[in-house]
């Protein structure tokens, strides 16, 4: 019979072998959803397209685009094949590409919801670039189209998932300086060229307010936990021609049921305004600048408490972040109806503007 210290010996040393070799064996590589960019103007060249290079979830899979130089450009650039660019009249046929998972809509605010529903109808996974929609009605309509179909519908609110403002989310939520009881936010600049689709009513819904005003409106929601019940606005205008069909600069308060408030502004007419302050029982804090695609910088009233995060690359972070929902069949937020909440406070906002008075915020 064999001797069994031996034995025992060479089985432990097998084993220590086997887990030794397993840890220099690489991790498997994380799982990819294939990403589909419908619009490929600066957003998409500039962003979002290099940030599908550096995340960990996601990948470029095909592009949608109504001009065929865009086509040959991206389809040198990204390695694509002819079969991975769609266009307009193409674009139903994303159905058929099993290797697409999630259509990415970086188009005129007017054009999403067209979009967003002609992809759930295909069967794949929506994000959406803010503003949602132009109208809440819309809204409501893309979201029945993605629960009618089992597919997840995402916004493009990145600043979610920057680390200064959800650092700034907990701030709040576990009330380190106090309870919230007013946010002061702005965010605007002063717009170029008169003849870009930003300035007309019928692609983009509104001015400033739809384009960058939302950023204010979003950090007001997020920093006090609530939703507006009360809105009072005043617009002004300097250069009626450039601003015949949108809004140029607009504020705003808003009241919450808490009895906390909020102070905003937007505007298309100068540069400088990008921050939010919130003041709280025992302290402030803040962000300066807030909004951008990089740069943010946080502050506090209490030098004890630090408010300092490396930069990062919010595209990948919101991306991957869907992809990952996806993968692991869960809820995303935020999801449409976080759009929906934002066009109901705007729509309360240009009803303000234009009666003269406060405006009830309707329910979702």
């Amino acid at each position: 019979p064999m001797n069994r210290r031996p034995f025992i010996k060479l089985a432990v040393g097998a084993s220590i072998a086997s887990v030794y070799s397993k840890a220099q064996e690489p991790a498997a590589a994380p799982k990819k959803l294939g990403w589909a960019l419908v619009g490929l103007g600066s957003l998409s060249k500039n962003q979002i397209a290099p940030a599908l290079l550096k995340c960990e979830r996601s990948k470029l899979a095909a592009v949608v685009t109504g001009t065929p130089a865009k086509g040959v450009e991206w389809r040198e650039k990204y390695g694509l094949t002819e079969k991975q660019v769609y266009s307009y009249e193409t674009f139903d046929k994303l159905i058929e590409d099993k290797d697409v998972d999630v259509v990415y809509i970086v188009l005129p605010n007017s054009m999403h919801h067209e979009y967003v529903i002609r992809a759930a109808k295909a069967g794949k996974h929506v994000f959406c670039e803010k503003p949602m929609a132009n109208t809440a009605q819309e809204c409501r309509e893309m979201i029945a189209a993605c629960e009618k179909a089992k597919v997840q519908l995402g916004v493009a609110y990145r600043c979610q998932f920057e680390p200064h403002h959800q650092e700034a989310i907990r701030f709040s939520r576990e009330k380190v300086f106090g309870a919230v009881k007013h946010v002061n936010a702005e965010f605007g600049f002063k717009i170029g060229d008169p003849k870009q689709w930003r300035l007309r009513k019928d692609l983009a819904g509104g001015g400033g307010l739809m384009d960058v005003g939302v950023y204010a409106l979003q950090a007001c929601r997020y920093l006090t936990g609530e939703e507006p019940i009360e809105i009072s606005a005043l617009e002004t205008k300097t250069d009626p021609v450039k601003f015949a069909e949108v809004d140029e600069t607009i504020t705003w308060q808003m009241k919450f049921a808490s009895g906390a408030t909020a102070n905003c502004l937007t505007t298309y007419n100068f540069n400088g305004a990008n921050n939010f302050t919130v003041t709280a029982e025992k302290g402030r804090f803040g962000m300066g600048p807030a909004y951008g695609y990089s740069g943010q910088k946080g502050w506090t009233s209490d030098p004890k408490v630090p408010f300092e995060f490396p930069a990062t690359d919010h595209f990948v972070l919101e991306m991957d972040a869907f992809s990952k929902a996806i993968i692991d069949n869960k809820p995303f937020a935020p999801s449409g109806e976080e759009g929906l909440r934002d066009l109901l406070a705007v729509e309360a906002i240009y009803k303000s503007v234009k009666s003269g008075k406060a405006e009830k915020v309707e329910a979702v």
